[in-house]
């Protein structure tokens, strides 16, 4: 076996799962009316039939105090049992185990759901929140244990298998553990024993209401990664007093909390198996099962932590949103059919935190697994003769869905290699992991039977010419030519250029970013790293603005002012002149509407919006039987409506 490891079954309490693969707990928005819905119970059992051995739901709330987010199940009501047991049962017949996930979020949340105040160890607003909480009195915490208890039975009632304490990033019970949130001169602050005395009172009345033949374990924040909080010593001392209680039967980790999201939901800016030191570190103190969570995304990294015995189990989040098939895969030795995640965080951390249903730029059946879940896709009634015209994301995906049905599929791209966009965009700053969108398409492009035509222009002629019954149009976008006067001079580029080698720019250079995102970041600490001095002009509030929901804000900022990347927001830029060596930029307020001008610069990089590449497919309309397009050649958007729409039209055509 090419992972012994991994595919080995490892006893946690009173359950045995049959590997090392965990799905973590994430939040969905799936649920409705705040119960379980059938949506989870797909979203579950689709990676319990990928093959993980382990599922670990969401975090489901405890108390009515605690409603941090609009779709959380409601786990002390008694009416989540019936939605619980068609979850477990679901899950139960693909030889998986799973676990329910409690969690109250303490200060963590806000109000403006339950209608209820806040309720936290110490009057402390959450950073991130920012609600000054209440402080909650001895007979708060207890009514807390007993909901916590409650919930705990109507869990065991429900199917699952055991249940994880959520005490990690986001919780009531590390906030009692933590200094940087506990104030408190009670039995309930100030040492170390009397921090833990409320997370232990929680443990203890869940083990109580389930008894001992149940599993339990923790979800512990392993480093708060901030002065003045949890480190890894001081975890290391909490985890051996828990593990001493002898209530307890495995230990979950995470890192950091909502002071430094970005390493609790690390990006691509963030290395592969970040956490990995911090698992070893616990798992040198305890004997109980540890696991280790954070872009371990492949299964050679996972075998390598096992084998290396920094930790019991791997847990695995997005790279299972990603490929629900991972482990199925792994175990066969498919190991170039794995879709594998590149962390972008756009469609499931930025959609989640947008109050939206959970997503996956390289994964449309995201939530949708009952109607484009694995085993959904049917032969065509009719083979087709289809003709995709662009070789990225878009058409790539068409065509691989389009050949797997069984239709006869001609791929064309202009370009010497498949991928369109995303090849510039891997070339960013940071963004290099971005083109393992390609390298997971490419081969399975292949494997659906494609002809792929490279290096070839697809002119109307040859395609009425070649007479196919369906031509999809995935041409894509560019940039906008002339998004502002004076755009057509000379020492004017824009990212394409900047990026593939095609700019002479000078020293001092002007970045104009109407994108927020990171074509326009990654660019600029692209020339940043090149030594280049970059300013950024925005209209937008802040440089970055869009990278707040998939955690590369605060990073993001960072690196660019360690880099001498200097900010000018509020500026709506109305012209650029000059020559090259002495550019201008013009502009105004769009608060004050002071106008301001700036330079002289030696070059402008424009990142002002792109504009559709639609030419073919207007030549064709009312020409071919059945004409489509899909992606930017529709409305330049980013890659997962790109992927989104290639998908649907290769399962419906």
């Amino acid at each position: 076996m090419m992972f012994p490891n991994l595919f080995s079954p490892l006893k946690l309490g009173t359950t045995e799962v049959k590997n090392r693969i965990s799905f973590q707990p994430h939040l969905t928005n799936l649920a409705i009316g705040n119960l379980p819905s059938e949506r989870q119970m797909y979203y579950w059992g689709e990676r319990a039939k990928g093959g993980a051995g382990l599922i670990i739901t969401e975090e489901l709330t405890v108390h009515p105090t605690d409603m941090a987010y609009e779709k959380l199940i409601d786990v002390y009501h008694a009416e989540v049992i019936p939605g619980f047991k068609k979850i477990t049962d679901y899950v139960h017949q693909y030889d998986a185990k799973i676990f329910a996930q409690l969690n109250h979020n303490g200060q963590q949340g806000d109000g403006s759901i339950s209608r209820l105040p806040v309720w936290a160890p110490s009057p402390i607003p959450d950073v991130l929140f920012r609600e000054t909480p209440k402080a909650m009195e001895p007979e708060d915490i207890e009514e807390v244990a007993r909901y916590f208890a409650k919930s705990a039975i109507h869990v065991r009632e429900g199917g699952f298998d055991g249940i994880e304490l959520q005490f990690g990033h986001s919780s009531l019970a590390r906030q009692f553990l933590s200094p940087l949130t506990n104030f408190r001169n009670d039995e309930y602050g100030g040492s170390l024993e009397n921090r833990m005395r409320a997370p232990l009172k929680f443990i203890a009345a869940v083990r109580k209401a389930v008894g001992n033949d149940f599993t339990l374990g923790i979800r512990m924040c392993a480093d708060e990664m901030i002065p003045g909080g949890l480190d890894l010593a001081q975890v290391q001392e909490i985890c051996a007093r828990f593990e001493a209680s002898g209530l307890i039967d495995f230990m979950d980790l995470s890192i950091a909390t909502f002071y430094n999201l970005y390493l609790v939901e690390g990006s691509m800016h963030t290395p592969l198996g970040y956490t990995i030191p911090l698992a070893a570190g616990i798992r040198e103190r305890i004997k109980l099962p540890v696991f280790c969570t954070g872009r371990i995304n492949d299964p050679v990294m996972a075998e390598k932590v096992l084998a290396n015995g920094q930790a019991d189990m791997i847990g695995m989040c997005r790279g299972l949103i990603c490929d629900p098939f991972l482990p199925k895969k792994a175990q066969e030795g498919r190991l170039e059919d794995i879709r594998y995640c590149i962390a972008c965080n756009q469609g499931c951390i930025g959609r989640i935190g947008m109050n939206k249903t959970l997503g996956c730029v390289q994964n449309p059946a995201v939530g949708r697994e009952k109607e484009w879940g694995e085993g959904t896709l049917e032969k065509a009634s009719v083979k087709k003769n289809v003709t995709i015209v662009g070789g990225g994301p878009a058409g790539m995906w068409a065509a691989k869905m389009a050949g797997r049905r069984g239709h006869k599929v001609t791929l064309i791209d202009r370009n010497e290699g498949l991928g369109g966009q995303v090849v510039t965009a891997m070339k960013g700053t940071g963004r290099d992991e971005f083109g393992v969108i390609i390298r997971n398409e490419k081969s399975q492009v292949d494997k659906a039977g494609v002809t792929v035509k490279l290096g070839a222009e697809a002119t109307t002629e040859q395609l009425l010419a070649e007479k196919p019954d369906v031509v999809i149009v995935a041409t894509g976008s560019i940039p906008k030519k002339h998004p502002v006067g004076g755009a057509d001079g000379p020492a004017i580029f824009n990212v394409l250029q900047v990026l593939n080698g095609e700019a002479e720019l000078g020293q001092n250079v002007c970045l104009i970013d109407y994108d927020g995102h990171q074509r326009a970041t990654a660019t600029a600490e692209f020339l940043a790293n090149q030594g280049k001095k970059i300013d950024m002009i925005t209209s937008s509030l802040f440089i970055c603005a869009e990278l707040g929901p998939t955690q590369d804000l605060y990073s993001s900022r960072q690196r660019l002012l360690q880099k001498g990347v200097t900010f000018t927001p509020d500026i709506a830029v109305m012209e650029v002149g000059g020559e090259a060596g002495a550019k201008t930029v013009k502009g105004f307020n769009v608060y004050s509407n002071v106008w301001f001008d700036w330079g002289p610069y030696d070059s402008i990089v424009l990142v002002m919006g792109q504009q559709v590449e639609e030419d073919l497919y207007m030549s064709l309309k009312g020409k071919v039987p059945e004409l489509y397009r899909i992606g930017d050649c529709v409305a330049p958007r980013k890659v997962d409506m790109a992927i989104w729409e290639g998908h649907k039209i290769g399962r419906e055509i």
